[in-house]
């Protein structure tokens, strides 16, 4: 994104009301469950900012860090605590961290190995790191191209991916399931639409439903259009 569209997303709430993001925060809040107690959490290639927001109300001290220094300056504007970087190159402490995040930022990084591997390095023995990608190449289409995509993964991809790094797989589950055919049928009428571009009500409000019934169905084994993943590094 450019200036003007960072600037368009974070002011005008589009994070707050677009279905997919609510979804991932949704996500991300009950992943945090899992701890006994909150501590310091990363979040790489954080955009604006909206995931370090909701560590920091879960009582997490929160860093967050993006390539887009447009980005970080809006993050910063809203309290977070945010810096200029490079996934491959992680200007951070090594073992500094309870938790790392990478939220659908692996699949623009040509080196992914390299940027798996400071999230590992940056973790504590014994810390999470979570991961969502894009999944599954027959969904490629000119809409990733336009999104900066060079990559979707599969899930033994992803875990090979991971498990290089020296992390160890805790869990792999899809998400989309239930929207996943949309995407495959109209993936070539797609191509420069931005993932948050405002719905018309009608659709957003569908999707937040049909996100809301796949939580209660068991289908998180069965193809979707994004994969999540939570890693543990060893120790």
């Amino acid at each position: 994104m450019d200036t003007i569209e960072v600037r368009r997303v974070a002011g005008r709430g589009l994070e707050d009301a677009n279905w997919w993001c609510r979804e991932r925060r949704a996500i991300l809040a009950g992943e945090l469950l899992r701890f006994s107690a909150p501590g310091a959490a990363v979040d790489v290639g954080a955009g604006a900012g909206a995931a370090a927001r909701l560590l920091g109300e879960h009582g997490w001290h929160a860093t967050a860090i993006d390539l887009d220094p447009d980005a970080v300056a809006v993050a910063r504007a809203h309290g977070v605590e945010a810096y200029v970087g490079d996934a491959r190159y992680l200007q951070l402490p090594g073992e500094g961290f309870d938790l790392a995040l990478a939220l659908e930022v692996l699949e623009h990084v040509e080196e992914d190995r390299r940027a798996v591997a400071e999230l590992a390095r940056v973790l504590r023995p014994g810390g999470t790191a979570l991961v969502s990608v894009a999944s599954d190449m027959a969904l490629w289409s000119a809409r990733d191209v336009s999104a900066g995509r060079v990559r979707r993964y599969g899930r033994r991809g992803l875990v090979e991916l991971l498990e290089g790094a020296g992390l160890l797989v805790e869990r792999v589950w899809s998400r989309g399931v239930l929207v996943r055919p949309v995407p495959r049928l109209l993936r070539h009428r797609m191509s420069r639409r931005d993932d948050l571009a405002p719905l018309h009500p009608a659709l957003n409000g569908a999707l937040r439903v049909s996100a809301a019934v796949e939580r209660r169905l068991p289908v998180r084994s069965w193809p979707g259009t994004c994969l999540f993943a939570r890693t543990r590094r060893p120790g």
